[in-house]
């Protein structure tokens, strides 16, 4: 005979409801460490909610297609799972490589100037990934893109460089 237990007891049950936190509590507990991260870093919730860089996940795709949400706004967004840089810019929306056309480093969005720096060398880009200064000779690398309602969908197979492909001028839509 063993005396192995099945699972807890009702007693068992009853002694822990006090120690588990129910999903709204845990999400509020959440929202105020998370304001508490931001407070102490010198930043505001207000003006980080303001920030125009977002983390963002594809939402949809077939093989090497990508859908992702057309910004509402001027800023950038980064799925870093797709090494991809979804930007919006003056009426127009880009999808570019996250590498640096340098030496592949993830370039960095800095709202405050409104472009695109390599942390690595500090080559320079404009919203639409020109090239400005710096190591670099190129500008970003762009995808092909297509718009479908209210997406963005990007060929991550189909990979343009500025000087080299003339589709590179081209690879933006209209919003």
């Amino acid at each position: 005979m063993s005396d192995h237990k099945q699972g807890p007891s009702e007693k068992d049950i009853d002694s822990c409801n006090d120690c588990i936190l129910g999903r709204r509590a845990f999400l509020r507990d959440a929202g105020l460490m998370a304001t508490g991260a931001l407070v102490s870093l010198g930043l505001s919730p207000a003006r980080a909610a303001a920030m125009p860089l977002e983390i963002v996940s594809a939402l949809g795709g077939a093989n090497d297609d990508k859908s992702y949400p057309i910004p509402a706004a001027d800023g950038a967004q980064i799925d870093k799972g797709n090494a991809v840089i979804v930007a919006r810019a003056e009426g127009k929306v880009y999808v570019f490589s996250l590498a640096c056309p340098h030496q592949n480093t993830a370039i960095r969005w800095y709202d405050k100037e409104k472009q695109f720096e390599c942390p690595t060398h500090h080559s320079k880009y404009r919203p639409d990934g020109t090239f400005i200064e710096g190591r670099a000779t190129r500008g970003l690398d762009r995808f092909a893109v297509r718009k479908n309602g209210d997406m963005v969908v990007a060929d991550l197979d189909k990979l343009f460089e500025e000087k080299k492909d003339e589709e590179w001028k081209t690879a933006f839509i209209a919003v």
